[in-house]
């Protein structure tokens, strides 16, 4: 028989989700939060994209969405999350943004943070520049996230990974164990992203 676990949940912050974008809000105690690749402008979003953003929130993701960008699209997905201590997880699918590399910056910025002048370590990407917000965002959500590659993967691996990092108990899929492993032990943080122009 599987082992059960004692998972102890958070309240978001009171202003949670502080970033507007192209996502829905879902269960805000769920450990998962989804975020797809968008690859094109927003009035030639393929149905295949939007299939995938659906496919987390019916297995009950606290955020499924999509963004486009390294740097800002990257920032407001790590204010959302960080405001929500409940979210653990976060799956990367869809496309990769030609261009921008927008999928390998956000799953390398959460290995190997950022150097000195901000810019994320270990990309390609070429503007891979985070700059809008404090160090103890950058920080936080390393420490907070596990994240999950599924990208080019179909909608229904996403079902089944979300569905997975939910469970309490420890179940396998593909090789892995996957759970929920309650609230991050630290109060949520709250604010949204300074703008660099407005603090030369």
């Amino acid at each position: 028989m599987s082992e059960r676990l004692n998972i102890k949940k958070a309240n978001p912050h009171k202003e949670y989700p502080h970033e507007e974008g192209r996502y829905v809000r879902g269960n805000d105690f769920s450990p998962v939060a989804v975020t797809i690749i968008l690859n094109a402008p927003a009035y030639k979003i393929l149905p295949e994209l939007d299939e995938l953003v659906r496919a987390g929130m019916e297995c009950g993701a606290a955020l499924s969405g999509m963004h486009q960008t390294d740097n800002v699209g990257i920032e407001k997905v790590v204010c959302n999350i960080v405001a929500n201590p409940n979210i653990r997880y976060l799956v990367v699918g869809g496309p990769e943004s030609e261009g921008h590399l927008t999928g390998e910056a956000l799953k390398v910025f959460n290995l190997n943070g950022v150097d000195g002048q901000r810019r994320i370590i270990g990309t390609n990407d070429p503007v891979p520049l985070l700059l809008n917000f404090h160090m103890e965002y950058i920080d936080r959500f390393r420490k907070q996230i596990a994240p999950f590659d599924l990208q080019f993967q179909q909608p229904e691996i996403v079902k089944e990974t979300v569905h997975a990092c939910s469970q309490d108990q420890k179940i396998k899929l593909s090789g892995q164990s996957f759970f929920d492993p309650g609230a991050y032990p630290e109060p949520p943080l709250g604010g949204v992203i300074t703008w660099a122009v407005t603090q030369p």
